[in-house]
């Protein structure tokens, strides 16, 4: 344990990684290289089925602050929380069998998890809360993939410089019993400041990957065309790492 401890903080060092080392022809191909060592170190260290740590209750945070788009400022974004969200859908798109488009309620009325995990963001700071939601592999499952899929791509309602935000996630964490897509934060409709109605919950990344405001989820074969091709709105403008494992 104490060795897979040490592992995993010596992978974790290389997820900070700032955009001037990624500007550099050289320190772009250090960052692809750390970074494929600390996927794979993950994968070594039984990422398909180990789980992020839970916490009880009592550790919850005393408030869970938002970071990035804390209040989209998009007129239809705007229209939909006057509203309360009630007309909002989530689509499920790409290489799938059936694609959906799901209103909350809908979302609410599938199995639920909830979980209490510790949020970690690349700016240093963290925050625990409990997450409620269906994991997205129940989705999946509802839209069924389609063999060629690869990757998981989620859309976001949210804007910044350059267009609307974006990640994406392989089917490994894809499928991970606690990736979840989270309604509801320590027993309350999701907060706007913290991504409001939906947001994903990749427990074993950094917070970066936790896309806010999500509209939609695309299956896709490849990465090559979502922005840059980096696989997210970071990771395509600041080098941040596509996977970012902790």
């Amino acid at each position: 344990m104490k060795r897979r401890s040490v592992l995993a903080g010596l992978a974790a060092l290389f997820v900070g990684a700032c955009s001037k080392i990624a500007e550099s022809g050289p320190g772009r191909s250090l960052l692809d290289a750390a970074e494929k060592w600390n996927l794979g170190l993950h994968d070594l260290l039984g990422r398909r089925t180990a789980l992020a740590r839970e916490f009880p209750k009592e550790d919850i945070s005393p408030s869970f602050r938002g970071n990035g788009t804390t209040d989209p400022k998009e007129a239809a974004y705007k229209a939909y929380a006057a509203a309360g969200f009630a007309d909002w859908r989530l689509s499920v798109t790409g290489l799938v069998n059936t694609s959906l488009s799901l209103s909350l309620d809908e979302i609410k009325a599938l199995p639920q998890r909830t979980q209490v995990t510790r949020h970690d963001c690349v700016e240093g700071w963290s925050a625990i809360g409990e997450w409620t939601g269906p994991q997205l592999k129940a989705i999946l499952d509802l839209a069924g993939l389609r063999p060629e899929a690869r990757f998981i791509v989620f859309r976001c309602a949210d804007s910044l410089a350059g267009g609307p935000y974006y990640e994406s996630i392989d089917l490994i964490d894809a499928f991970h019993p606690q990736t979840i897509i989270a309604h509801a934060l320590n027993g309350e409709p999701l907060p706007v400041k913290n991504g409001a109605p939906l947001r994903m919950r990749i427990e074993r990344q950094l917070g970066y990957k936790h896309a806010k405001y999500l509209t939609g989820i695309e299956a896709v074969a490849t990465l090559e065309g979502i922005g840059d091709g980096g696989g997210g709105y970071w990771e395509d403008r600041a080098g941040y790492q596509w996977y970012a494992g902790i």
